[in-house]
């Protein structure tokens, strides 16, 4: 914040989390600044109160929405239901404000809307004090969350929410909403790219993964047809050959008992010891209905909701029944197929041979899973080709770090950005909004 003024003169907001605010500001209530609006929900059994043309916004609402103005919600009711409860309809630029599950997600209303009540609305007299109070609040999540009330789950009260501070300048509000409007929307810009770039690199992570793992790392190989329309060529020297003749399904029963890793698969990152159970030990309290686990298995989620959780295992430990545990019984290097069956080309083949009436409940059993044909090439080349593969893996996961840090790093600048200008730290008094033709074109981003 070095580039931007001070204000001339400061005085104690007399508000513990705002500090000093400038003289000519004010600190005011909530309740004093706009009108409160609580939410309801009609009886969900009543079919004329549901599927109309009103807003109706609730905390999953705000939590989901990009952007700062929300003009949809996922589900909307008729005149009816909102004369059957004790929701309000409320009008454009509202700032509307989850107070509960959790508390602190923010929108600005572009269409008349009314919420349930997991939110509470907040009307304003004009769209600059809406703005305003929409930056200011979306940088006070944690004096929100601190007077939540409540043992099952926090829930902010309207009379918390009312008695909440507010630091209000007495002129130029205005220009401090046309700044952050401005700023925002670039370093909202430069975030994207930054998004864009990290989505490139998976797909070319995945792209140079899926050449190495169906057609070799050799381009001037040999190639022929597989006869499988899913693999299409492989290199001549290489075999076909269906699943079960490279791998058993295994279900060794745990010792009741014993000192197990718990382990699960993640389509992120594949096997790993349980992350919710982390912070209690990874240890299973019980491993009755369990199957052993050994360094080296593929584990497979035959659930193809969760698409690409499969993995090698470089645990031994315990898993649910909800898994398939494959053993090699060949001559091969399992982290080959480990990369193979994360492909997402591989998981359009693993749901083909699924059974299942509703998509989300699709089941691979090995069954199928067993006469899927996989590429087979020689043990030495594919030890070859998973050494490369994990320098490749490792190349990328450094640059998705490196613009993953910078988003992280372009998002604190904007909270302190907004917080600096919501509470007068900064003074944009005299800021002079730019040419807008004269700012650069965004670039695409590249890897």
């Amino acid at each position: 914040m070095a580039k931007y003024k001070a204000y001339p003169e400061y005085k104690d907001s007399g508000v513990e989390f705002l500090g000093l605010v400038p003289n000519e500001w004010s600190v005011k209530s909530l309740k004093n600044i706009v009108i409160i609006f609580n939410g309801s929900t009609p009886k969900s059994g009543v079919e004329e109160y549901w599927d109309g043309d009103i807003n109706w916004i609730t905390p999953t609402d705000l939590s989901q929405k990009s952007g700062v103005y929300l003009n949809d919600s996922q589900r909307k009711i008729t005149n009816k239901g909102l004369d059957s409860c004790g929701t309000s309809l409320v009008p454009k630029n509202t700032v509307i404000l989850s107070t509960r599950a959790p508390i602190g997600s923010l929108a600005i209303t572009g269409t008349q809307s009314c919420t349930n009540q997991g939110c509470k609305s907040l009307v304003v007299k004009d769209k600059e004090s809406s703005l305003f109070l929409y930056y200011y609040l979306s940088v006070s999540t944690n004096p929100l969350n601190n007077l939540g009330r409540g043992s099952t789950f926090l829930e902010l009260s309207t009379e918390d929410l009312a008695s909440f501070k507010v630091p209000m300048p007495n002129a130029g509000i205005g220009t401090i909403v046309s700044f952050l409007e401005n700023e925002t929307a670039k370093i909202d810009n430069l975030i994207e790219k930054q998004q864009q770039l990290i989505e490139l690199l998976k797909e070319k992570r995945q792209a140079v993964i899926s050449h190495a793992v169906t057609k070799g790392l050799n381009p001037d190989v040999p190639m022929k047809g597989s006869g499988v329309e899913w693999l299409g060529d492989l290199p001549c020297h290489w075999q076909a050959l269906p699943t079960k003749r490279l791998f058993r399904l295994v279900a060794e029963p745990a010792e009741i008992n014993n000192n197990y890793e718990l382990l699960s698969v993640y389509t992120a990152i594949g096997v790993a010891p349980r992350k919710d159970l982390e912070p209690k030990g990874n240890k299973a309290s019980t491993t009755d209905g369990y199957w052993k686990v050994r360094q080296g298995d593929i584990i497979v989620n035959k659930l193809l909701a969760w698409m690409g959780a499969v993995g090698f295992s470089n645990y031994d430990g315990v898993t649910s029944p909800a898994y398939d545990i494959l053993r090699k019984v060949k001559d091969i290097n399992p982290k080959f197929y480990h990369y193979l069956f994360r492909l997402e080309l591989t998981q359009r083949e693993f749901k083909r041979w699924s059974r299942g009436i509703m998509e989300m409940r699709l089941r691979l059993y090995f069954e199928e899973l067993g006469r899927i044909i996989m590429p087979v090439p020689p043990r030495q080349e594919q030890d070859v080709i998973v050494e490369e593969i994990e320098k490749i893996e490792h190349q990328y996961s450094q640059l998705e770090n490196i613009a993953s840090h910078q988003i992280d790093l372009l998002q604190e600048r904007r909270t302190a950005l907004i917080s600096a200008a919501v509470t007068g730290k900064i003074d944009v008094r005299d800021w002079v909004a730019p040419d807008t033709q004269s700012i650069e074109e965004p670039q695409e981003a590249t890897a």
